[in-house]
């Protein structure tokens, strides 16, 4: 903004022209035409040199339209995405990363932002688009130092999509391949120490819900497929925590002496409620006997 000490230069210069010029012009000018036009030649170079004053600028910008805004560059627009994502801001970085892409295809920091539009897909939980990002980032971008990471953003999207035992294992699946690519790729790669863990895990999932089919069918009484599942499980996933357990189960089927099944066995453990709470507001424990008798479900 303009202060007083630097208008009054131009304000002088001006003034200087209104007294002795502008008055010739709606006067009679003693040169004629040519009086006239050499006065129009002054004011026009005092026009001229105004701009240099900064009364200029801020007379300017008050006839400028204030709907115009100077839009970012690249460089303050990735400043301000990366800001935004370190505060979690996941939604409105990638807002920003998007207006990169679009504004600055062919900027440097395109490929950054093209980067961390997938990581905000990934951190606000949209795993199919995030998964369909990083692919896209491969296709384009094979050899770029960021692959190994991006391999195991891969095997991350469909980790994260891994359900229940008692549901499809096809994200595990997916996931293990993903992971298995990345090792088998970049062995030397710190990601893919990350993805080893992974993929027992992954593993240990699997080994879980061939147990839970294993007990499916053996409640059903169909101890065959009950057997085949418990082979497969310890073929496949031998080192996984369940394998004890499928073994002992084995065990028992193939001597012909099938665990009993009781009605809570139907029942997921991570449904059942804490019973013990009910005991603060004056009902039975599971641990205390009932009026009635033996608090123990019948079997």
């Amino acid at each position: 903004m303009a202060t007083p000490e630097t208008w009054r230069p131009c304000l002088l210069f001006l003034n200087t022209a209104s007294r002795t010029h502008m008055k010739l012009l709606f006067t009679k000018h003693p040169m004629g035409n040519l009086g006239v036009k050499l006065t129009l030649v002054f004011l026009g170079a005092a026009l001229f040199l105004l701009p240099g004053c900064s009364i200029y600028k801020d007379i300017k910008s008050m006839f400028s339209d204030d709907s115009e805004t100077v839009q970012a560059g690249p460089e303050a627009l990735a400043i301000e995405g990366l800001d935004e994502f370190s505060h979690a801001e996941y939604s409105s970085a990638l807002k920003i990363f998007r207006e990169i892409q679009e504004r600055f295809p062919f900027s440097s920091y395109s490929l950054m932002a093209e980067l961390k539009s997938a990581d905000c897909h990934f951190y606000l939980g949209h795993y199919t688009e995030a998964l369909g990002a990083y692919e896209d980032f491969v296709k384009n971008h094979p050899t770029n130092e960021a692959i190994p990471y991006i391999y195991f953003q891969i095997g991350m999207c469909h980790f994260r999509r891994i359900d229940t035992i008692d549901r499809d294992p096809g994200s595990a699946v997916d996931a293990e391949t993903a992971f298995a690519k990345l090792i088998r790729l970049y062995p030397a790669s710190p990601y893919s120490e990350e993805a080893r863990a992974r993929i027992r895990d992954c593993r240990d999932f699997l080994a879980g819900h061939e147990l839970y089919v294993a007990r499916f069918y053996m409640k059903t009484e169909k101890l065959e497929q009950s057997i085949s599942r418990l082979e497969f499980l310890l073929d496949n996933y031998p080192d996984s925590s369940v394998a004890p357990e499928a073994q002992e189960l084995l065990a028992q089927l193939q001597a012909g002496e099938p665990p009993k099944s009781k009605w809570r066995d139907w029942i997921p453990e991570i449904g059942l409620p804490d019973w013990s709470i009910f005991s603060d507001f004056g009902r039975v424990s599971p641990n205390q006997p009932s009026s009635s008798g033996s608090s123990k479900p019948a079997d």
